[in-house]
Formats: structure tokens, C-alpha cells, sequence
């Protein structure tokens, strides 16, 4: 897959800002071994820069971990201690690019991942929606990404045991981002 400038219509070079109203970072975690639970962060900032060399762009995601919202309030409020986020003392998860590759078809987008105060390597598999103007003249531009973290990596190490056997939450959470992102002037 070729990934220059000129092979991606509409492409711009350029700082783009979030536009919340049409993005989500969303999340999933084995529960009791037989399901999912989901959940989402109501507030994020996220800043990408298009270089002239698509390859050399750069993208940077600030999670506000206290705004976790699983659709139940007391587990919401579980997350957001030392158990789990411990938003007092780690208010913010941060992912900050450190480069851009492609294998094949696929784009991946290779970072640092600051989680309690633990900074590790993720890469996110992504894909790029493309670029276009808006009916408000703005230009905008989508993508679609998602890792898997194991999250005794980052210091998240609650669980309880089953009496059936096994145990609550299983290790590996899939973060998920759908971003779209609007041109600055």
C-alpha cells in the first residue's frame, strides 16, 4: 500500500483538532470469563499532525480517566479509584505517536501509552476514513484505531476470585478510537 501524500485524495498537511461531537475512545474487558463489558471516556483531547510525508505525521491523546463511563454508576465509580485508575493521583491516560508504518494494507501507528504513571510501547492498527469539507467549509479528516493492552502492565492489578474458579476481569483490555478531526487555520 502506498501512502504518499499524492496517493490519498484529499490529503492536507496540517495541526487538526478534535471534534468531540463526532468521536469516540470506547473499551472492552473480559468479564467473569463469558462476556464483555464496554465502556467509553465522555472527555478526551486529541491532536494530529499531517506532515508533507504522511509517514512523518504525528498524533498525541489526552483521556481524562475520571469521565469512564460504563453505563453503572457504582462500577463507574470502582474504576476511578486505586483499584483501577486512581484518578487522584493519575487524572490523564496520554498516547503520544512516536512513528507511522505500514505492513501490507494495514497503518499502524506505533506510541508511548501513559497509564498510572506507567509509560509502555502500543502500537495502534488503524485505518484512515479519509478527508473532506464539511457544509460548513471545514476541513476534516477521520481514522479508526484500536490496541490491546494487558493491563497488569500499567499497574491495574484488581481482581477477585470466582467460587466457580477463575477470575472477575480478564488482562487484556481493546481500547478502540474513532476520531474525527478538523483543520486549523
Amino acid at each position: 500500500m502506498s501512502i504518499a501524500a499524492e496517493t490519498i485524495p484529499g490529503y492536507v498537511a496540517g495541526t487538526w483538532a478534535l471534534d468531540p461531537t463526532h468521536s469516540d475512545i470506547t473499551f472492552s474487558v473480559r468479564h467473569l470469563a463469558i462476556s464483555k463489558v464496554r465502556g467509553s471516556f465522555e472527555k478526551f483531547d486529541v491532536t494530529v499532525v499531517t506532515a508533507e510525508n504522511p509517514l512523518d505525521s504525528t498524533v498525541k491523546a489526552t483521556i481524562d480517566v475520571a469521565s469512564v463511563n460504563t453505563n453503572q454508576a457504582d462500577r463507574d465509580g470502582h474504576l476511578r479509584t486505586s483499584d483501577f485508575f486512581a484518578i487522584d493521583e493519575f487524572p490523564t491516560m496520554e498516547f503520544v505517536s512516536t512513528g507511522i508504518r505500514t505492513e501490507g494494507d494495514i497503518v499502524y501507528i506505533d506510541g508511548d501509552l501513559t497509564l498510572r504513571g506507567v509509560t509502555k510501547p502500543v502500537t495502534l492498527e488503524g485505518e484512515l476514513g479519509g478527508f473532506t469539507t464539511d457544509g460548513y467549509g471545514q476541513t476534516k479528516a477521520g481514522a479508526s484505531a484500536s490496541t490491546k493492552i494487558n493491563r497488569l502492565d500499567f499497574g491495574v492489578n484488581w481482581n477477585a476470585a470466582l467460587e466457580a474458579g477463575g477470575l472477575t476481569l480478564g488482562n487484556d483490555v481493546t481500547i478502540n478510537f474513532e476520531i474525527q478531526v478538523v483543520l486549523q487555520p
